[in-house]
């Protein structure tokens, strides 16, 4: 509708002006206003009256005032009056955008019986009406004669459905609906492009593969499929990486083909790329991105996964320059850059640089975690008070930023085995804001650390009454519990409550197994925690599983399992202690 209004405004000037000179009559044809010696002989002129200047002036300042519903009745009125084509299909649009369907189908019906009318448009304009109302069962004719009347343009109808028909809420409806359209024109690329467009919307996501890979052999110098094809690895969800880097073979060597005879298809070398980089091909990757980069040198859209590809395989000489370009470069967001810009020097091993770098970086998404890494840095090279010292400097936007600065810096002192000091620092947090979800989880276990169990306790107990489906609350009160086996029965209703709100956390299912075994349930226990590590291969659930293994009297087992999980997590004191214990 807005295209239109410029023209309509054009039209209100016309109108006054003729209004005050008298000389201009409304005619039916292709001229919505033509003068008296250009009038259309075959029908008589008639005289433009002061109501429809009225109605013309009424319609637009409503539209403008956003008076949708006045605009509609004076355009329907003026259009019904008058029958004029333009006059028709103004009021066709106006009651559209008002969401007067019915009203506008039946106007559309008189606007094609008009003299002038745009046939082919009609039934653009029809489709859209039945799309807007929901009235699916009514889509296939209109389509089907508009695809008769204009066969000289099938690709492009066809393309054109492709980007409606996304729009309409029942997919499945719309998918069978486009494919008995498909059907009539097996040999044409578009209807099958459009067809595997309507296939992703049902989510028929191998119908879509079957759709694009025919339409690519249909019209073989054509890309639109091919980065359709890419879009389906890059949005696949579910596939575990094998069968991913299964699905994404094919497709890769079809977007490599492609650019064997077409070397300059920028977005197909771009699709490619992402491609690579999706299925963890990051040298490949790399490859494609410089060879863009060199066409590209300034475009920040190509430089950044470029400098991010240098960084993931070490190549800080590369990535350091990349990002510091990105820097020189206009960008949304220069905080990107300027993060890891100093991932690049931490990583490198300049320690320093990289802290400078962080505190340069401004506030927005990566500022938090610039702050977070910087203060690391400064624990690890020993300034723990300066590292203190800048989280406690640094601008928190709201009161979740203000907690996570207080979390990360209780995680210093965690990591710094400061626990006394760490438990206090929470207290005096968690005294200002004693309703703090995540203050109370965080001091529970500092409390836990300290053995203070009366005093986890009560936080725990706290927090579940406050977030009634925390699961890992009932998660942490259960295992400490039971890790000290005490009151099991309560312990094992509690891990079981957390299982129930999240039953595929490996954490508390780990939990779940180590009560059963407190229990004296070692079978259950064992099966429990298997899936737990089948999940996440962490040394603590390795450390449990062990033992269990080790009291059903499979010690080998469970000596092969405890030096697989001390080969990546050679200092997890749960692991060290429960290898100990049996192998002293």
């Amino acid at each position: 509708m807005d295209s239109s209004l410029s023209m309509f405004h054009k039209l209100l000037s016309v109108l006054l002006l003729a209004a005050l000179c008298g000389g201009v009559s409304v005619h039916a044809g292709d001229d919505f206003i033509a003068t008296e010696s250009e009038a259309v002989p075959e029908e008589p002129a008639r005289s433009l009256d002061a109501r429809s200047i009225y109605q013309v002036l009424l319609g637009e300042i409503a539209l403008q005032r956003g008076q949708i519903g006045i605009a509609a009745f004076a355009w329907q009125d003026l259009a019904q009056r008058t029958g004029d084509v333009r006059a028709m299909q103004r009021a066709i649009e106006v009651s559209a955008a008002a969401q007067q369907y019915d009203v506008a189908l039946e106007l559309l019906a008189r606007w094609e019986k008009l003299d002038g009318s745009d046939i082919v448009e009609a039934r653009r304009l029809k489709i859209s009406l039945l799309l807007a109302a929901r009235r699916i069962d009514e889509l296939e004719a209109p389509i089907l004669e508009m695809l008769a009347a204009d066969s000289g343009k099938l690709a492009d109808s066809f393309l054109g459905l492709s980007r409606l028909f996304p729009q309409f809420a029942d997919k499945k409806a719309m998918y069978a609906l486009v494919a008995r359209l498909a059907e009539r024109y097996p040999g044409l690329a578009e209807a099958r492009y459009t067809l595997a467009i309507a296939a992703i919307a049902s989510e028929q996501r191998n119908v879509a593969r079957d759709a694009l890979n025919r339409a690519q052999s249909l019209r073989p110098d054509w890309d639109a499929p091919l980065l359709a094809l890419g879009d389906l690895i890059l949005q696949e969800k579910s596939a575990s990486a094998d069968d991913l880097a299964g699905l994404a073979a094919p497709i890769i060597a079809q977007l490599q083909a492609f650019l064997a005879s077409h070397p300059d298809a920028r977005e197909v070398r771009l699709q490619l790329a992402r491609v690579l980089i999706a299925v963890q091909q990051y040298p490949l990757a790399r490859k494609e991105f410089d060879r863009l980069l060199a066409q590209n040198p300034d475009n920040s859209v190509i430089l950044y996964p470029v400098a991010m590809l240098s960084l993931q395989e070490k190549d800080y000489d590369a990535a350091r320059k990349h990002f510091a370009r990105l820097l020189e470069l206009p960008s949304p967001d220069p905080g990107a850059a300027l993060f890891f810009l100093a991932r690049t020097e931490e990583e490198a091993g300049n320690p320093q640089k990289a802290v400078e770098y962080y505190l340069q970086t401004p506030g927005g998404a990566y500022y938090l975690s610039a702050r977070q890494r910087a203060a690391k840095a400064l624990a690890t090279q020993g300034d723990l008070a300066g590292a203190r010292a800048l989280l406690r400097a640094s601008n928190a936007q709201d009161a979740s930023e203000k907690t996570a600065l207080i979390l990360i810096e209780a995680q210093l002192l965690r990591e710094a085995e400061l626990h006394e000091e760490n438990l206090a620092f929470l207290r005096a947090a968690l005294q200002n804001q004693p309703e703090n979800r995540e203050l109370l989880y965080e001091t529970a276990m500092a409390a836990e650390k300290k053995g203070h169990l009366a005093e986890m306790e009560e936080h725990l107990t706290t927090l579940i009454r406050l977030q009634p489906d925390n699961a890992h609350a009932y998660n942490a009160l259960g295992y400490s519990l039971a890790d000290r086996n005490l009151r099991l029965v309560e312990a094992y209703d509690l891990i079981m409550k957390a299982s129930t709100l999240a039953p595929q956390d490996p954490y508390i299912m780990d939990s779940l197994g180590w009560v059963l075994y407190r229990q004296g349930q070692y079978q259950q226990a064992l099966t429990t925690l298997e899936a737990a590590y089948n999940l996440k291969d962490d040394p603590e659930i390795a450390a449990h599983m062990g033992e269990v293994l080790w009291q059903l009297g499979k010690q080998e087992d469970a000596r092969i399992l405890w030096q697989k999980a001390a080969a990546s997590a050679p200092d997890n004191a749960t692991l060290k202690a429960t290898v100990e214990k049996f192998q002293p």
